[in-house]
């Protein structure tokens, strides 16, 4: 397995934990972490360990979400070794009404010397905020 394909599997275990997706020792200093489709008025890119984090634990407290699978897992290895393209599906459960609901995602993600160091989501918040109550 390679080091990014590691990095997922860890990433992955911490959506079924339903914990932060990451910690401080699993990003890089200097980490970039891009959304190119956050919903209006949220930031779509974020450089920094320290910021990236102050902004997924806010944004996890107040995301009304049970993960409860993440499922058809397809990871695309590329020519960079450094890099993969993972595509996924997180089931969940909204805490706040007990619905149920499943959205799919993409992300290509860069490890280097062992840390995250670049991130980029593709979701669509559309249909998450819907799913959430949230839109």
């Amino acid at each position: 397995m390679s080091a990014p394909s590691e990095a997922f599997a860890r990433i992955r275990e911490h959506f079924l934990a339903n914990t932060a997706v990451f910690e401080e020792d699993q990003l890089a200093e200097d980490v970039v972490v891009e959304m190119p489709f956050a919903p209006a008025g949220r930031p779509n890119r974020i450089e920094g360990r320290r910021e990236f984090l102050e902004f997924a634990a806010a944004g996890r407290a107040n995301l009304p979400l049970r993960f409860d699978d993440c499922r058809n897992v397809v990871i695309h290895e590329t020519a960079d070794p450094e890099v993969i393209v993972v595509e996924y599906e997180l089931a969940a459960t909204v805490t706040t009404t007990g619905v149920s609901a499943s959205a799919p995602f993409i992300a290509v993600l860069r490890v280097r010397d062992g840390l995250v160091a670049h991130w980029r989501e593709y979701q669509n918040p559309a249909a998450l905020a819907l799913t959430t109550g949230q839109g």
